[in-house]
């Protein structure tokens, strides 16, 4: 069985605009069962996205991670289904997000 987990996500700052997008829908990513098997209980996860003109996630790319490719499926996965309000115009930012499994 999957444990439970929290997430949190912090935004960068926008590399084509001075703000960042605003998110309009955000999916959360699942805790990876191979984590889980190997007692991971937390880590973090840099991603650049390139988010189309229609607010579409376009492109996802792993900056860093910690513990290295444990998270980074279930972020891309996650990530690619996110949708933003971009003022109609393509963006390029960093986002963070912090796996923790509460149980």
């Amino acid at each position: 069985m999957i444990r439970p987990f929290v997430f949190a996500l912090a935004l960068g700052l926008s590399l084509s605009a001075f703000a960042s997008p605003k998110v309009i829908k955000k999916i959360p990513p699942e805790f990876p069962p191979e984590a889980v098997r190997k007692n991971i209980s937390s880590g973090e996860v840099k991603a650049k996205l390139t988010i189309g003109a229609d607010g579409k996630v376009t492109n996802v790319e792993i900056v860093d991670a910690n513990p290295k490719r444990v998270f980074d499926k279930a972020t891309i996965a996650a990530l690619m289904e996110w949708r933003f309000d971009t003022g109609g115009k393509d963006e390029t930012f960093e986002i963070k997000l912090v796996f923790r499994n509460d149980e």
